[in-house]
């Protein structure tokens, strides 16, 4: 069944002085990172809070899958916890897909926010359970460097009561012009084709679908997006936003874009695309965005646009 024949769960929302809820559900941490993203945390009027298990390893996890599993699990029963906040990515999240009770998580609505590895868990845990997720600023990663994380996106996303603007960084560029409204979803580039083949499939019709990677090479990226294209997971998608795609170059001289090759696999799909929104793995200013909700995608060459139509929290 498409997202788009949901009703989305939304979690309640976060506000000042609430405890967040530090999880890490792939790979292990560096605790002064960490430190450094509490500190960020606490000065935006939060109260960050996490297990001492977090620092376990297991070759390159943050501990079995076993713990990471019920660290997570617990962080959405604990009533305190009013928001769950990865701690970094990395690998290891797909570990925990046959660990989870799902049930125990559509019980509990929280918000959880992450990118990158963390993409396995926000996508599928909102086509299992229709929780709204938020695919955004991680707390030992944007959280712990200046400037890492945009404030009016994540204040939106996370407590806004009504439908609002995404504020899109002015590199933003439009690919194929248009306009188009669906359910806002996707996440890493890499972790999304992975799913494909597996029960945790992707389910992206219906979508404004959102693709961001980091250190891939164009070749890479199209060999991706072909597997998408090839596999049916485009025919229905509505619009599509892509990352700032950072580092995702094949050599400095180079004689094509990225834009460039993106555009000749998907230009002929009857649909808006943009590049260059800010979220996931970026230079600055991390962008928060809810996947499970509507949202309208404008792409025009003078002005490209994101709304979200709805809110993605209950207030």
């Amino acid at each position: 069944m498409p997202l788009s024949d949901f009703q989305p769960v939304k979690p309640p929302a976060l506000h000042p002085g609430d405890t967040v809820g530090i999880v890490a559900p792939a790979s292990n941490v560096n605790k002064a990172e960490l430190d450094s993203g509490c500190e960020a945390l606490c000065r935006a009027g939060y109260r960050p809070f996490y297990f001492d298990s977090i620092f376990e390893r297991d070759l390159y996890f943050a501990g079995s899958p076993q713990r990471r599993a019920r660290e997570l699990e617990q962080m959405f029963e604990r009533e305190e916890i009013r928001a769950i906040l990865c701690a970094r990515g990395g690998y290891g999240a797909n570990y925990l897909l046959h660990e989870l009770d799902f049930a125990t998580i559509k019980e509990h609505p929280k918000i959880l926010v992450g990118y990158s590895d963390i993409t396995t868990l926000l996508t599928y845990i909102t086509d299992a359970t229709g929780l709204v997720t938020f695919h955004g600023p991680m707390a030992a990663k944007d959280w712990a460097h200046e400037n890492g994380v945009e404030m009016v996106a994540w204040q939106s996303a996370l407590s806004a009561s009504t439908a609002w603007d995404v504020p899109l960084n002015r590199d933003v560029t439009a690919l194929v012009n248009g306009e188009a409204e669906g359910i806002l979803y996707g996440g890493c580039l890499s972790i999304l084709v992975a799913s494909l083949g597996t029960p945790y499939a992707i389910k992206t019709e219906g979508t404004i679908l959102f693709l961001e990677d980091v250190g891939a090479k164009p070749y890479q990226i199209d060999r991706m997006l072909m597997q998408l294209k090839l596999a049916g997971q485009l025919e229905s998608v509505r619009g599509m936003v892509f990352g700032e795609m950072l580092d995702c170059v094949q050599a400095a001289n180079q004689g094509y874009t990225l834009p460039e090759v993106i555009k000749r696999i998907v230009g002929d799909l009857n649909m808006p695309v943009a590049y260059g929104v800010r979220s996931g793995h970026v230079s600055s200013g991390n962008l928060t965005l809810p996947f499970g909700v509507r949202a309208k995608l404008s792409v025009r060459q003078n002005r490209i646009s994101l709304q979200i139509l709805e809110p993605a929290v209950c207030t």
